[in-house]
Formats: structure tokens, sequence, C-alpha cells
């Protein structure tokens, strides 16, 4: 399949849902500001687009998990907004842009961050409001996406992060923060794409490992591209990981390790959709390419 097209066409069906879902008409006008400018534009839309294949793969009308992907968009934007602040990686750029905090000010970025996670769960009501969709099916969702999100997950996993700097870390520590970190957001995004989809048990179980091998994949690729990609490339200043001390595969494995790594955990996504027919090509696609990302010299 053409993946490039694939993408772009979902990725402005996840724009223009988001343009709709998101009103931000009473905020005050710079927390607006600061809002779009990180959530807009939002690179590939990686996240939401699998929520959207993984209900594709399924059988499902990817309108009913159209409100969880843009949910889970803006929650990952808010995480890349605080992730950048001073007091976290200090980061000066993203997507090739200045960090919303070198734009509008610490403040004004913390806020943004804490606007765009709260506003994410009204547009998941508003959307299943909308849809009038079973109310136990959008409970399910609501409490995985909030233990991804949370101290459990996500959360978790980047104060896991911030304490491993600095110190010897072995691969189990590693994982264990990727898990958290990046893992959790992918692997829920590939479920509620599932449940919302209609999966049957056996096919929610096959998705689960593949999200779950995926998400791992996406964060080692990108530990490798931040030693040996570049600006242009990555959207982000490199080898920033290595200045911070960070707990990363390459630093912990090496480069080579963590290359045979992500190419382990790629088999790994195609295994679970083994059994999986056509309509989880787009599926087996975006693990070819969040693999080849950081292989392709």
């Amino acid at each position: 399949m053409n993946l490039d097209a694939y993408l772009e066409a979902r990725r402005q069906v996840v724009d223009r849902e988001l343009a709709a879902l998101v009103d931000l008409s009473a905020a005050p006008q710079t927390l607006a500001e600061a809002m779009r400018y990180s959530l807009f534009p939002g690179g590939k839309r990686i996240r939401p687009v699998l929520a959207l294949a993984a209900n594709e793969a399924v059988g499902g009308c990817i309108e009913d998990t159209l409100p969880i992907a843009c949910a889970i968009e803006m929650i990952h934007a808010y995480s890349l907004v605080h992730d950048d602040l001073p007091c976290m990686d200090d980061d000066d750029l993203r997507r090739g842009r200045p960090t919303c905090h070198r734009v509008f000010g610490e403040a004004v970025a913390l806020l943004a961050g804490d606007a765009l996670l709260t506003e994410a769960f009204r547009v998941i009501a508003r959307g299943a409001r909308r849809r009038a969709q079973p109310i136990p099916k959008m409970l399910e969702v609501l409490e995985e996406l909030a233990e991804a999100a949370g101290a459990a997950g996500m959360v978790g996993g980047q104060v896991r992060d911030l304490e491993a700097q600095g110190r010897e870390a072995d691969l189990a520590s590693v994982e264990a923060i990727h898990r958290g970190k990046t893992a959790a957001l992918i692997r829920v995004a590939v479920r509620a794409g599932a449940v919302t989809g209609g999966a049957s048990g056996r096919e929610l179980e096959a998705l689960t490992a593949y999200g779950e091998s995926l998400g791992l994949a996406f964060q080692v690729a990108d530990d490798i591209l931040d030693e040996v990609g570049d600006t242009e490339k990555t959207g982000k200043r490199p080898r920033r990981d290595s200045e911070l001390g960070k707990a990363t595969y390459p630093a912990v494995a090496g480069l080579a390790a963590a290359k045979r790594r992500v190419e382990e955990l790629r088999e790994e996504c195609l295994e679970a959709l083994s059994a999986m027919g056509e309509a989880a090509e787009a599926l087996r696609a975006m693990a070819r390419y969040v693999v080849g990302r950081a292989l392709t010299p």
C-alpha cells in the first residue's frame, strides 16, 4: 500500500475533527494561541492514525473512533509541551519550530499543556454524545486512556526517565521507562480503535500485542534517531539525550544492539497481525515505517 498517501489522508481527517471538536472560543487569547501552536500542525498524527487503522482492521467505522483518536493526540501534544520545558528536557526545537515555551513563555506553555490534557476528555465526551456511543464501551476506553496517560503510564514513565538521568541503567530499566513514557499511549491508541470498532476477543488480543511491541519500537527508534539523525530529519536538536545522560537503548547496549532490537520488535508486530487479513495492512505498513525511519541512513 502507499503508506504516505494513507497517512496524509488520515491526517487530514484527524485535523478536520480536531478543528471541529476543540472549541477555544472562551479561552484567553494567549492560551488559545499557545494551544493551537502546540496542536497544529501536528506532524503525521501517528497515534490517532493508529487508532483509526485498528478500527479499520476489525471492520469498524472510523467515525466511532475519531473523538478518542483526537483526544489521544491532544494528550500527546500536552506531553510534548511539558517534556520540552526547562524543568524537564529544556528543548528549543520541536517539529522544526521553536518549542511552545520559547514562543509563549514558560508559564503559558505549562498552562497550555494543562489545558490540552483537560480538554481532551471534553472532546471524548462531546464526540461520544454526538454519536450516541454505548456508555459501557466509552467508560472502558476512558479508563484505559487515563491509566495509560497517568501515574502508571506516561507520567510515571517520565518520572522514571528523569530519575535515571546520569545514572547507570540496564536494559530492563530502559524498557520499563520506554513502556511507560511512550509505549503506553501507543498501546491504548491501538486498543481504543479496536474496542470502538467492535473487535472480537481474539482480535483485541492480537492488536494489544501489536500495540505493545510497536510502542516500544517507536521509542527505541527515537533513541537511535537521537544518536544518528539530524535536525532536518527529527525536527529536534540531535544527541540531546546523550547530553542529558538519559537511559536510552544505544547508551546502555550500543547502537548495533539497539538496531537489532528495533528489528525484533518490528517482527513481533507483524507476527501479532499474522492471523488478520488485508484490512490490517495499514498497521503492518506503519510498523515497517516506525522501524525503517531509524534504520535508513
